[in-house]
This record gives structure tokens, sequence and C-alpha cells, in this order.
């Protein structure tokens, strides 16, 4: 977890880092109060959430968690008794959207949509200027029917993230190279020049390509952005799914979309968070 002081304009004061709890949804709230409270001071007016989960954008609620033990709950009212002061609630990869379309890659552009590369994917999408309030969970859209088994608590096949996360590229890691390797391995070999890495990190920005074409042919964004740990295998995976898109996906939208990297890094969620914040003072 990052928790951090963010100004109005999305600059970050002071920042600290901790492990995430799972081994329960009560020790998880626990850990993010302690993160939060570590920072607080008499300046602080307000907190914003970002949170790997599904949330009801009008109450706050948390309505399920793919893979953190966040069940159903009121997580802006808990979180406002625990730390007497107003909250507001995002999903973070929606909180992270918002800080690369405010300060980050997409600064420039009307309509944009973000997918973070990590242990699972997320998204988020900017529509002329307006966060997108919905669910968004980008990641679970089908590119390949009746495919493999989502991860964590999700019960669907073919999604995206089964394919183009960093625990995927783990994964295909580990089928090649053995139980020790990991995502960061894989890239590292395909910067070396091993041909099979390089084969399957473009495998995989294949996949990543068949995912944005679908939502560049629903939203007809002026950019797509690449976040995310996973990220970091960049060109390597953007430009096979830079190909795809203007192989496939519709006229003028296949060869107008840039799709790039994002510029805040792992500071995105936290200076989102810190945005969605000063919400709550509106």
């Amino acid at each position: 977890m990052l928790a951090g002081v963010v100004h109005r304009d999305g600059t970050v004061e002071r920042h600290r880092e901790t492990a995430t709890r799972t081994e329960s949804q009560a020790a998880l709230l626990d850990g993010l109060e302690d993160a939060v409270r570590e920072l607080l001071d008499d300046e602080i007016a307000a907190v914003g959430l970002g949170v790997p989960a599904r949330i009801d954008p009008q109450s706050g609620r948390v309505q399920g968690s793919v893979n953190t033990p966040l069940g159903e709950l009121d997580l802006r009212t808990e979180m406002a008794a625990r730390l007497h002061l107003p909250v507001r609630v995002e999903n973070d990869a929606g909180a992270a959207t918002l800080a690369e379309y405010t300060a980050g890659a997409g600064r420039e552009s009307r309509t944009m949509v973000m997918l973070t590369l990590g242990t699972g994917v997320g998204g988020g999408v900017m529509l002329d200027g307006r966060l997108f309030r919905g669910w968004a969970e980008l990641g679970h859209i089908v590119i390949e029917y009746d495919g493999e088994p989502c991860q964590g608590s999700c019960t669907g096949r073919g999604h995206l993230e089964t394919y183009v996360s960093g625990s995927a590229a783990t994964r295909a890691a580990q089928r090649v190279y053995g139980p020790a390797a990991d995502a960061h391995r894989l890239v590292r070999l395909a910067r070396e020049g091993d041909a099979t890495a390089v084969e399957i990190l473009a495998e995989i920005g294949r996949r990543l390509g068949a995912g944005i074409e679908s939502l560049v042919n629903v939203f007809n964004p002026d950019v797509v952005v690449i976040g995310g740990g996973f990220a970091a295998a960049g060109e390597l995976v953007l430009d096979p799914a830079r190909q795809g898109v203007r192989e496939h996906a519709l006229r003028p939208a296949n060869e107008r979309t840039r799709i790039v990297r994002a510029e805040l890094g792992t500071m995105a969620g936290l200076v989102g968070a810190g945005l969605i914040a000063f919400e709550a003072l509106a």
C-alpha cells in the first residue's frame, strides 16, 4: 500500500509504502487505517482511497474484489468513522486513470483509456474530461471465448487479465524457464536477446492489442495509456499491441489512437486517490 500527502495540483509532499495485509478483510482494513494515520496532521482535509475492488460510484460501497479479501462493505463510511475525516473511494485503476489524465501521459487528451498491468489488469476511462464512474473492469473483457480460467475469485474464462497481466507473464516464464522464473526475469532475458522470451512477450503484446482493439472500437480514445508494474516490459509488449490495433481496429481510430506508457509510474494510484479526496470537500 502506498499512502501519501497530495496537493490539489497532484504534487506529492511525502509518502510511505507498507505491505498489504491480505490474511483477512479485518486485517486489511486495520492496515489501511494504520497507513493513513502515519501521515495524518492538522493540514489533512480529506482522505481518498484507491482500492482494487468493484466500487458503487454513488455510495462508495465495495461490491467485491478479485485479488484482495475485501467483501461487500461500506468502505467510505467505515474509514470515515475510523479516521474522523471525509472519505471518498474509487477503484485503484480509476484513480490512476484520473492521475495520468490530469498530470501524466493523458493530460493533452479529451478521451483516454488506461490499462494497468499488475497482479491483474485494471482500467479506467476518461470521457470528455470526466472519469467514468461505472465498474470499468476492463481486465475482464473476454478476448478468447471459453479460454483459460480467470484468476482470484473470478469465475470467468478467457479474460484479458488472464493473458496480459504480470501474473500471466510469470506463469508463461515458469512454463519455459522453471518455477523460479517470474515476469521480471522474462523481461530481462528478452532484453538480453533471448528469442524465446522475446516471442513470449510479443504474444502477450498481441493479446493486449486484441483487448485494446475492443476498447478503441467502443470509446475512440485519443490515447490508451498502459501502466502498472508489468508496463516495464515497454516496447517488447507495446509494439505488438500497436501493430494489432493498426491492423484490426476500426478506421480511422486504428491509426489515430496513440498507445503509450504511463508517466507517473507507481505514484499514479496515490496521486489519483489524492485528487479524488478533494471531491469530498466540494
